[in-house]
């Protein structure tokens, strides 16, 4: 009996054609205002934790963050067409009913190849606060070590817009806040559930903390 295979880890070759193709939607259709880029490390392993609030808070992300990004995405979002085409700009399909080894494989192999994973760590769709993560983020991060990068997306979830209503208003403002890098972990490398439940509070407070300013500095 063969052992199975362990999955593919997504290309950044493949994540960056994405973030073109990002640069020329988010920008053609809406009027970024990127702050705090430069906060991002140019290299190595990073997660962006990111609030959701809206569908093109993803692609916003991708569009305008200064280095490739992958994704976990739900797979109910791998329909049609759109299956090989996040795939193949190196984007994670994640089944989140369950403990999705394979997309937690592909996660880990990102950031041990310095990688940069994006994470929205609410889990689903909401009022984009992080007022309540999963678990999930704090396990890569402290699992790989990388650091979190929190991103709030601001400006996306107002009023629909009047051609597409699954879109904010075309030329709207949408504004994008990177903040400071932090560690998650408490420096012992430990991996226990109650190692995850403590940074899984400290990235709460982080993150929250992060949206406020961001608030604060955009006007929002």
């Amino acid at each position: 009996m063969t052992a199975p295979s362990t999955p593919p880890v997504p290309s950044e070759k493949g994540a960056e054609i994405g973030r073109r193709i990002g640069v020329g939607l988010m920008y053609g259709l809406f009027r970024p205002r990127v702050l705090g880029a430069w906060r991002v490390p140019a290299t190595g392993p990073v997660i962006y934790a990111v609030n959701h609030s809206h569908n093109v808070d993803g692609p916003m992300v991708m569009g305008v963050a200064p280095r490739p990004t992958h994704f976990l995405i739900k797979k109910e979002a791998f329909i049609g067409p759109l299956d090989p085409f996040l795939l193949g700009i190196g984007q994670l399909k994640v089944d989140r009913s369950t403990a999705d080894r394979t997309a937690i494989t592909q996660a880990l192999g990102v950031l041990e190849n310095g990688g940069v994973l994006g994470i929205f760590p609410e889990g689903t769709r909401g009022e984009g606060d992080f007022a309540a993560l999963r678990a999930g983020l704090a396990y890569f991060a402290v699992r790989s070590g990388a650091p979190i990068v929190p991103v709030a997306v601001l400006g996306s979830s107002g009023r629909p817009g009047r051609l597409i209503k699954a879109l904010p208003p075309l030329r709207s403002r949408i504004d994008v806040v990177f903040g400071d890098p932090f560690d998650a972990g408490d420096g012992s490398g430990r991996r226990t559930r109650k190692a995850l439940d403590e940074a899984t509070e400290r990235i709460q407070k982080q993150l929250t903390a992060h949206l406020e300013n961001a608030r604060r500095l955009t006007g929002r």
